[in-house]
Protein backbone atom coordinates (compact mmCIF):
# COMPACT_ATOMS: atom_id res chain seq x y z
CA UNK A 1 0.00 0.00 0.00
CA UNK A 2 1.31 3.61 -0.79
CA UNK A 3 1.96 5.39 2.53
CA UNK A 4 1.59 8.75 0.50
CA UNK A 5 -2.45 7.50 0.81
CA UNK A 6 -2.72 6.88 3.96
CA UNK A 7 -0.80 10.36 4.86
CA UNK A 8 -3.62 12.07 2.98
CA UNK A 9 -6.38 9.93 4.23
CA UNK A 10 -5.18 10.87 8.61
CA UNK A 11 -4.67 14.76 6.73
CA UNK A 12 -8.09 14.97 5.65
CA UNK A 13 -9.32 13.39 8.88
CA UNK A 14 -7.81 16.00 10.89
CA UNK A 15 -9.00 19.31 8.89
CA UNK A 16 -12.14 18.19 7.63
CA UNK A 17 -11.21 19.78 4.37
CA UNK A 18 -9.55 18.46 0.81
CA UNK A 19 -8.21 22.09 0.49
CA UNK A 20 -6.57 22.34 3.95
CA UNK A 21 -5.35 19.19 2.79
CA UNK A 22 -4.26 20.47 -0.29
CA UNK A 23 -2.40 23.34 1.30
CA UNK A 24 -0.87 21.22 4.50
CA UNK A 25 0.94 18.40 2.00
CA UNK A 26 1.53 21.28 -1.20
CA UNK A 27 -0.57 18.96 -3.67
CA UNK A 28 -3.02 20.17 -5.89
CA UNK A 29 -6.98 20.03 -4.43
CA UNK A 30 -7.84 17.12 -7.71
CA UNK A 31 -4.38 14.95 -5.92
CA UNK A 32 -6.23 15.03 -2.82
CA UNK A 33 -9.50 13.83 -4.16
CA UNK A 34 -7.66 11.27 -6.44
CA UNK A 35 -5.65 9.59 -3.66
CA UNK A 36 -8.96 9.49 -1.16
CA UNK A 37 -10.39 7.79 -4.09
CA UNK A 38 -8.04 5.14 -4.82
CA UNK A 39 -7.67 4.15 -1.23
CA UNK A 40 -11.58 4.10 -0.86
CA UNK A 41 -11.45 1.29 -3.96
CA UNK A 42 -7.92 -0.03 -2.38
CA UNK A 43 -10.03 -0.86 0.88
CA UNK A 44 -13.32 -1.04 -0.32
CA UNK A 45 -15.36 1.58 1.67
CA UNK A 46 -16.28 4.71 1.65
CA UNK A 47 -13.81 6.80 3.95
CA UNK A 48 -15.24 10.11 4.04
CA UNK A 49 -18.84 11.69 3.54
CA UNK A 50 -18.66 14.68 1.38
CA UNK A 51 -21.08 17.79 2.91
CA UNK A 52 -21.44 21.02 1.40
CA UNK A 53 -18.70 22.82 3.98
CA UNK A 54 -16.08 19.84 4.17
CA UNK A 55 -16.40 16.34 5.23
CA UNK A 56 -17.25 13.98 7.68
CA UNK A 57 -15.22 10.72 8.74
CA UNK A 58 -17.36 8.15 7.78
CA UNK A 59 -17.45 4.73 10.90
CA UNK A 60 -15.82 2.91 8.46
CA UNK A 61 -12.69 6.09 8.33
CA UNK A 62 -13.05 6.01 12.25
CA UNK A 63 -12.27 2.46 12.56
CA UNK A 64 -9.00 2.37 9.86
CA UNK A 65 -7.80 5.61 11.37
CA UNK A 66 -5.75 4.57 14.22
CA UNK A 67 -4.47 1.21 11.98
CA UNK A 68 -3.36 4.20 9.27
CA UNK A 69 -1.52 6.18 11.54
CA UNK A 70 0.14 3.18 13.29
CA UNK A 71 1.57 2.33 9.76
CA UNK A 72 2.55 6.03 9.38
CA UNK A 73 4.21 5.78 12.67
CA UNK A 74 6.09 2.51 11.75
CA UNK A 75 7.03 3.98 8.55
CA UNK A 76 8.49 6.90 10.26
CA UNK A 77 10.99 4.30 12.54
CA UNK A 78 11.94 2.99 9.30
CA UNK A 79 13.17 6.02 7.95
CA UNK A 80 15.34 6.89 11.36
CA UNK A 81 16.41 3.63 11.28
CA UNK A 82 18.13 3.77 8.07
CA UNK A 83 19.18 7.25 8.43
CA UNK A 84 20.40 6.99 12.18
CA UNK A 85 23.88 8.09 12.12
CA UNK A 86 22.69 11.39 10.43
CA UNK A 87 21.56 14.55 11.97
CA UNK A 88 17.56 14.64 13.24
CA UNK A 89 15.76 15.46 10.29
CA UNK A 90 12.37 15.38 9.37
CA UNK A 91 8.94 17.39 10.77
CA UNK A 92 8.05 17.96 14.74
CA UNK A 93 5.01 19.44 15.07
CA UNK A 94 4.42 20.95 18.83
CA UNK A 95 1.06 21.94 20.24
CA UNK A 96 1.05 24.65 22.76
CA UNK A 97 -1.17 27.50 24.08
CA UNK A 98 -1.16 30.67 22.44
CA UNK A 99 0.95 32.11 25.21
CA UNK A 100 3.77 30.08 24.78
CA UNK A 101 3.46 29.98 20.98
CA UNK A 102 4.27 34.02 21.31
CA UNK A 103 6.26 34.38 24.25
CA UNK A 104 8.27 31.25 24.50
CA UNK A 105 8.87 29.33 21.80
CA UNK A 106 10.29 31.10 19.55
CA UNK A 107 13.41 31.33 21.19
CA UNK A 108 13.66 27.80 20.96
CA UNK A 109 12.71 27.25 17.25
CA UNK A 110 15.51 29.22 15.91
CA UNK A 111 18.02 27.44 18.45
CA UNK A 112 16.34 24.20 16.65
CA UNK A 113 17.06 25.95 13.08
CA UNK A 114 20.70 26.66 13.88
CA UNK A 115 20.70 23.52 15.58
CA UNK A 116 19.63 21.45 13.20
CA UNK A 117 18.87 22.84 9.88
CA UNK A 118 17.26 19.48 8.86
CA UNK A 119 14.44 19.72 11.61
CA UNK A 120 11.06 21.17 10.45
CA UNK A 121 9.23 22.20 13.69
CA UNK A 122 5.56 23.56 12.89
CA UNK A 123 4.03 24.98 15.53
CA UNK A 124 0.01 24.15 16.47
CA UNK A 125 -1.79 26.63 18.83
CA UNK A 126 -3.66 23.96 21.33
CA UNK A 127 -5.99 24.29 24.35
CA UNK A 128 -5.29 21.76 26.66
CA UNK A 129 -8.25 19.32 25.72
CA UNK A 130 -7.18 20.22 22.25
CA UNK A 131 -3.44 18.99 22.56
CA UNK A 132 -4.35 15.86 24.20
CA UNK A 133 -6.37 14.72 21.26
CA UNK A 134 -3.77 15.83 19.05
CA UNK A 135 -1.11 13.76 20.71
CA UNK A 136 -3.39 10.63 20.90
CA UNK A 137 -4.19 10.87 17.01
CA UNK A 138 -0.64 11.74 16.00
CA UNK A 139 -1.31 15.11 14.74
CA UNK A 140 1.25 16.39 17.49
CA UNK A 141 4.89 14.78 18.34
CA UNK A 142 4.94 17.03 21.64
CA UNK A 143 2.94 19.26 23.62
CA UNK A 144 3.51 22.07 26.03
CA UNK A 145 0.35 22.82 28.71
CA UNK A 146 -0.34 25.29 31.47
CA UNK A 147 -2.12 23.14 33.43
CA UNK A 148 -1.54 21.60 37.63
CA UNK A 149 -2.73 18.34 36.60
CA UNK A 150 -3.22 16.08 33.52
CA UNK A 151 -5.29 13.03 34.28
CA UNK A 152 -4.75 11.48 31.05
CA UNK A 153 -3.00 7.68 31.97
CA UNK A 154 -2.12 7.39 28.17
CA UNK A 155 0.05 10.69 28.41
CA UNK A 156 3.45 10.99 29.75
CA UNK A 157 3.55 14.46 31.67
CA UNK A 158 7.05 15.98 32.62
CA UNK A 159 7.12 19.49 34.80
CA UNK A 160 9.21 22.13 33.00
CA UNK A 161 9.10 25.03 34.73
CA UNK A 162 6.55 27.62 36.25
CA UNK A 163 4.82 30.36 34.70
CA UNK A 164 3.80 33.76 36.12
CA UNK A 165 0.57 35.08 35.91
CA UNK A 166 -0.76 38.54 36.72
CA UNK A 167 -3.91 40.51 37.12
CA UNK A 168 -3.60 44.02 35.19
CA UNK A 169 -5.67 46.76 34.31
CA UNK A 170 -5.44 50.13 32.57
CA UNK A 171 -3.09 53.13 33.93
CA UNK A 172 -5.91 55.29 34.62
CA UNK A 173 -7.97 52.45 36.80
CA UNK A 174 -8.34 53.33 40.43
CA UNK A 175 -6.99 50.19 41.92
CA UNK A 176 -3.50 51.57 40.22
CA UNK A 177 -3.53 54.38 43.13
CA UNK A 178 -4.68 51.85 46.07
CA UNK A 179 -2.11 51.67 48.72
CA UNK A 180 -3.97 48.42 50.41
CA UNK A 181 -4.49 45.38 47.88
CA UNK A 182 -7.06 45.19 46.30
CA UNK A 183 -9.63 41.98 48.11
CA UNK A 184 -11.63 39.46 46.41
CA UNK A 185 -14.92 40.94 46.82
CA UNK A 186 -13.68 44.57 45.18
CA UNK A 187 -12.42 42.36 42.15
CA UNK A 188 -15.94 40.41 41.93
CA UNK A 189 -17.64 43.77 40.74
CA UNK A 190 -15.63 44.21 38.08
CA UNK A 191 -15.68 43.51 34.12
CA UNK A 192 -13.19 40.57 33.21
CA UNK A 193 -11.67 39.65 29.80
CA UNK A 194 -10.19 36.92 29.76
CA UNK A 195 -9.00 33.76 28.00
CA UNK A 196 -11.36 30.96 26.52
CA UNK A 197 -12.92 28.17 28.25
CA UNK A 198 -10.61 25.43 28.74
CA UNK A 199 -7.59 27.66 29.98
CA UNK A 200 -6.39 26.16 33.31
CA UNK A 201 -5.90 29.73 34.87
CA UNK A 202 -8.14 31.36 33.25
CA UNK A 203 -11.27 29.66 34.24
CA UNK A 204 -9.80 29.10 38.09
CA UNK A 205 -9.74 32.78 38.14
CA UNK A 206 -13.69 32.48 37.10
CA UNK A 207 -14.71 30.39 39.41
CA UNK A 208 -12.80 32.18 42.25
CA UNK A 209 -14.73 35.22 41.55
CA UNK A 210 -18.23 33.91 41.16
CA UNK A 211 -17.59 31.95 44.09
CA UNK A 212 -17.27 35.52 46.24
CA UNK A 213 -20.97 36.04 48.01
CA UNK A 214 -23.26 38.75 46.00
CA UNK A 215 -20.68 38.61 43.10
CA UNK A 216 -21.37 41.02 39.93
CA UNK A 217 -17.97 39.62 37.82
CA UNK A 218 -18.98 40.29 34.23
CA UNK A 219 -16.91 38.24 32.25
CA UNK A 220 -15.95 38.13 28.73
CA UNK A 221 -13.89 35.55 26.79
CA UNK A 222 -11.34 35.63 24.00
CA UNK A 223 -10.26 33.12 21.77
CA UNK A 224 -7.00 35.41 21.91
CA UNK A 225 -4.92 37.04 24.31
CA UNK A 226 -4.31 40.20 22.22
CA UNK A 227 -7.95 40.88 22.28
CA UNK A 228 -8.25 40.49 25.89
CA UNK A 229 -5.21 42.41 25.97
CA UNK A 230 -6.40 45.36 24.01
CA UNK A 231 -10.11 45.44 25.98
CA UNK A 232 -8.35 46.24 29.42
CA UNK A 233 -5.61 48.88 27.37
CA UNK A 234 -9.04 50.84 26.79
CA UNK A 235 -9.72 50.86 30.14
CA UNK A 236 -12.91 48.66 29.73
CA UNK A 237 -12.19 45.78 32.44
CA UNK A 238 -9.39 43.39 33.66
CA UNK A 239 -7.46 40.44 32.81
CA UNK A 240 -4.96 37.41 34.14
CA UNK A 241 -2.51 36.74 31.88
CA UNK A 242 1.01 35.20 31.55
CA UNK A 243 3.61 38.33 32.87
CA UNK A 244 5.25 37.23 29.59
CA UNK A 245 2.32 38.49 27.30
CA UNK A 246 1.99 41.97 29.39
CA UNK A 247 5.59 42.56 29.33
CA UNK A 248 6.11 44.91 26.82
CA UNK A 249 2.57 46.69 27.78
CA UNK A 250 3.64 47.23 31.27
CA UNK A 251 7.44 49.33 30.40
CA UNK A 252 5.62 51.13 27.77
CA UNK A 253 2.61 52.33 30.30
CA UNK A 254 -0.48 50.48 28.31
CA UNK A 255 -1.37 48.42 31.66
CA UNK A 256 -0.49 48.41 35.16
CA UNK A 257 -0.40 45.89 38.01
CA UNK A 258 -3.60 45.82 40.10
CA UNK A 259 -2.27 45.40 43.66
CA UNK A 260 -4.51 42.31 44.60
CA UNK A 261 -4.49 38.83 46.42
CA UNK A 262 -1.30 36.84 45.18
CA UNK A 263 -2.03 34.59 41.51
CA UNK A 264 -0.26 31.28 42.13
CA UNK A 265 1.79 30.38 38.88
CA UNK A 266 0.44 27.98 36.42
CA UNK A 267 2.79 25.14 35.56
CA UNK A 268 4.54 24.62 32.22
CA UNK A 269 3.92 21.10 31.22
CA UNK A 270 6.06 18.92 28.36
CA UNK A 271 3.47 16.18 28.01
CA UNK A 272 3.81 12.82 24.73
CA UNK A 273 1.93 9.73 24.28
CA UNK A 274 3.05 7.16 26.14
CA UNK A 275 3.15 4.38 23.60
CA UNK A 276 4.06 6.60 20.31
CA UNK A 277 7.88 6.53 19.33
CA UNK A 278 9.69 9.23 19.61
CA UNK A 279 11.97 9.83 16.82
CA UNK A 280 15.50 11.58 16.71
CA UNK A 281 14.20 14.34 16.32
CA UNK A 282 11.15 14.83 18.53
CA UNK A 283 14.09 13.83 20.78
CA UNK A 284 15.65 16.87 19.77
CA UNK A 285 12.59 19.22 20.20
CA UNK A 286 12.24 17.64 23.32
CA UNK A 287 15.92 18.18 24.47
CA UNK A 288 15.62 22.15 23.40
CA UNK A 289 12.92 22.89 24.99
CA UNK A 290 13.90 21.22 28.57
CA UNK A 291 17.50 23.59 27.62
CA UNK A 292 15.08 26.41 27.21
CA UNK A 293 12.14 26.23 29.46
CA UNK A 294 13.79 23.89 32.84
CA UNK A 295 17.37 25.57 32.47
CA UNK A 296 18.45 22.06 31.77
Amino acid sequence: MDTRLLRTFTTVARTRSFTATAAELHLAQSTVTAQVQALEKELGTRLFDRLPRGVAVTEAGSRLLGEAEGVLDAESRLRAAAAADGPPAGRVVVGAGETLCSARLPGVIAALRRLHPGLEVDLSPSGTAEALDGLRAGRLDVALLLEDDVDAPDIDVEHLTDEPLVLVCAPQHPFVRRTQPVTWEELAGEAFFLHEQGCSYSDRLADRLLTVPGARTRLTRFGSIEAARSCVAAGLGLTLLPRATVEDALRAGRLDVVPGPPIPEVPVQLARHRRRWASPGVRAVTDELKRHLAGR
